[in-house]
Order: C-alpha cells, then structure tokens, then sequence
C-alpha cells in the first residue's frame, strides 16, 4: 500500500488501533507490518490464516469494512493484494 506523505501517520495510528481486533479475529494466526526501507510511504500487511474461509469472514466483517475504508482514504495509488500458498519453510 501506497500512502500519500501526509497520510502516513494516521494510517500508523489506524493499524495500532485495530492490529489486536485483526490478529483476535477468528482464524488469523499471524499478524506483521512492513514499511519499505526506501520510501516510507510504502506499507505491506502479512496476515496469515487458518483458512480461505476464515479470511473471508474476515473480509466481510464490519471490523474489515470499517478499518479498509479508514486505510485506503490515504492511498497515493491503489494497494495490491495477494492469497499464497505457502510451499517451503525453513527453520
């Protein structure tokens, strides 16, 4: 996600109002926030999920509705996102 400058801190202060409710939200298992070394308007959430079916819960929830319209009102462009699979984990 790509934010406007000024839009940087408000979304900062958005993601640690709500980053306990989305990690607590039922099926979520991990929760990480990313800012790009470069470009610090430049954020990535890493979510990871028990199931498709719950991020789609998820993804319909009132809790989502409310957080992504408060999230994407500073977005310099629009955010990209994507579902993976993960094939290989080291430890």
């Amino acid at each position: 996600m790509q934010f406007e400058p000024e839009a940087v801190e408000g979304f900062q202060n958005l993601f640690k109002m709500n980053k306990e409710k989305i990690r607590h939200f039922e099926g979520c298992q991990r929760l990480e926030l990313y800012q790009d070394q470069n470009n610090a308007c430049i954020f990535f959430t890493y979510s990871y999920w028990e199931s498709e079916s719950h991020l789609n819960s998820y993804r319909h929830s009132a809790l989502f509705a409310e957080v992504w319209k408060a999230t994407k009102a500073g977005f310099a462009q629009k955010a990209e996102a994507w579902s993976l699979d993960k094939l290989v984990e080291l430890d």
